[in-house]
């Protein structure tokens, strides 16, 4: 089995959270080709994503707030997990000032149905 550097074993929230501003709301943190690459993202004000080519998971990290999918809506806090299809519309609509999720996108590119 290959070995990884040690820096692939652990990306502490704090230590991630230095490397956003309110002009770079996310840093990639972890990448592996098509399979997976994993940020950190803290919108401040407003949310302006656009639909994704992958798959995706959010996972809040910290703060509250509400979550769009297309036309479903869920309320969200800490701990929660969140599922997009690649090429679905979606974004948070509010949330808290010490907002933080961490975003997984797994998976290869697919074309826009």
């Amino acid at each position: 089995m290959p070995r990884h550097p040690a820096s692939d074993l652990q990306v502490t929230l704090a230590a991630a959270a230095r490397r956003l501003s309110a002009n770079n709301p996310f840093a990639i943190l972890f990448a592996r080709d098509d399979e997976i690459t994993v940020e950190l993202y803290a919108p401040v004000g407003a949310d302006g994503q656009q639909p994704h080519d992958r798959d995706e998971l959010y996972i809040v990290a910290t703060g509250n707030g509400r979550f769009r999918r297309d036309e479903d809506v869920v309320a969200f806090g800490p701990g929660d997990l969140l599922y997009v299809p690649a090429h679905v519309p979606h974004r948070f609509e509010s949330f808290s000032e010490d907002f933080k999720v961490w975003v997984i996108f797994f998976g290869p590119p697919r074309p826009v149905p």
